[in-house]
């Protein structure tokens, strides 16, 4: 296969992981990774993080150096934009000059994009977005103490920005027209984390939209809600969730709905044209519905399966969705996809910070968060995959080994 090209569009944690697994399975054919950014392919997690804390440096993010590109023969097209792709003639075309390159493969690892909010005051200098590098970079140049930060929404992102910032010594307001933070993981797992950050001295204003951004000048000095109320900042996050990048998908005529949709081992709709990461909608063979992740799990994960794909094998992805967060002292790691309707019970000390939360349907773990208990995931992973029936007194003491109910 030396006379093989295989080129993959996105130069993100997934397309790198590709690419170097493709290595890895002794492809000896042209590898082309291409990405938009001037960044080598890097890892997004510490960027509201350790990162945009100061705590680490900036070559840690990356997945790795120039060197080990060059050594691999993994050519790095960087600041480059994909316009187009041919299904039919496997073609992909490029921005600059107009160049094209033809592939016998192609993975598109192209992410998703924050959602922006269109609202009155949205072009006031001030407002930060995260997604790349520089947006990390940009914020971080503003975690100066004293500051006061507005934090829109109380998803992952905007809840890990705000302690982030808090643990700066900022003054820190997180805004949502939720009722709790983490919401969507229900009202026990959103009153954890609102104490978490009410304890830290994060002023919570939940249960209120954002109606505009309002300056005095070029630059943003509050926010109102929709109820009318103003908090005065000095600058602003946005954590609104984020869309898929399926622009070059949907050109190319691939079937698309909340992503790029793919089958198992993760083809799109076209021979030869694989997905991953963000942008991918996957049909999970465990779920046996479709299923897309926004994490770096997911990158780690689906990047090599699809290298493998490349190369002709069947095998599908089959891995558990999984996240982890890190917010001050608590961290967490949290596997499985739960119903709205799934009941949750506990296992140790919620009130100390320290304990497992699993999702119940019809007495069968559906997922598990541990919350600063450790080397246990695996366990709650075999617990999920097994669909077994459990005893809730022993899932929630504490005593009981997790390995002795499967």
């Amino acid at each position: 296969m030396s006379d093989q090209t295989f080129v993959i569009v996105g130069a993100s944690f997934a397309g790198a992981k590709a690419a170097i697994e493709l290595r890895e399975r002794d492809f000896a054919g042209r590898v082309l990774l291409i990405g938009t950014e001037s960044e080598l392919p890097y890892e997004r997690p510490p960027l509201s993080k350790d990162y945009l804390r100061g705590e680490s440096d900036r070559d840690d993010l990356f997945v790795e150096g120039d060197a080990f590109y060059a050594d691999k023969e993994i050519e790095l097209l960087l600041g480059h934009a994909v316009t187009s792709i041919d299904p039919v003639a496997r073609r992909v075309q490029l921005e600059r000059h107009g160049a094209d390159i033809s592939f016998d493969a192609l993975l598109i690892a192209t992410g998703s994009s924050p959602r922006r909010l269109q609202l009155p005051g949205a072009e006031l200098e001030g407002i930060h977005y995260l997604r790349t590098i520089a947006d990390s970079d940009a914020i971080r140049a503003r975690l100066g103490a004293g500051d006061h930060v507005a934090v829109i929404g109380s998803g992952w992102i905007g809840c890990e920005i705000a302690a982030s910032a808090r643990q700066k010594g900022l003054e820190v307001t997180l805004i949502s027209d939720q009722s709790l933070p983490l919401q969507t993981l229900g009202p026990e797992i959103g009153e954890f984390y609102r104490n978490v950050h009410t304890g830290e001295g994060v002023e919570l204003v939940l249960g209120d939209g954002l109606a505009a951004f309002e300056g005095d000048g070029s630059a943003v000095q509050r926010v109102r809600t929709e109820s009318g109320r103003a908090i005065e900042c000095d600058f602003v996050v946005v954590g609104a969730g984020a869309t898929p990048n399926v622009e070059l998908g949907q050109r190319a005529g691939l079937d698309i709905d909340n992503g790029i949709l793919v089958d198992p081992r993760l083809q799109t709709s076209a021979e030869n044209i694989f997905a991953a990461g963000d942008v991918a909608n996957h049909m999970h063979p465990f779920y046996e519905r479709r299923v897309r992740v926004e994490h770096w799990a997911n990158a780690q994960g689906q990047g090599p399966l699809a290298a493998h794909s490349m190369l002709g094998s069947q095998r599908p992805y089959n891995d558990l969705p999984y996240f982890f967060s890190d917010q001050y002292d608590v961290g967490m790691e949290y596997s499985g996809l739960p119903d709205a309707d799934d009941r949750v019970v506990f296992r140790g000390d919620v009130a100390g910070g320290e304990f497992i939360a699993f999702w119940l349907r019809d007495g069968v773990v559906t997922a598990g968060m541990n919350v600063n208990v450790w080397d246990v995931n695996e366990h709650v992973q075999e617990l999920i995959r097994s669909r077994e029936r459990v005893d809730e007194a022993a899932l929630t003491d504490p005593g009981t080994p997790l390995q002795s109910l499967t």
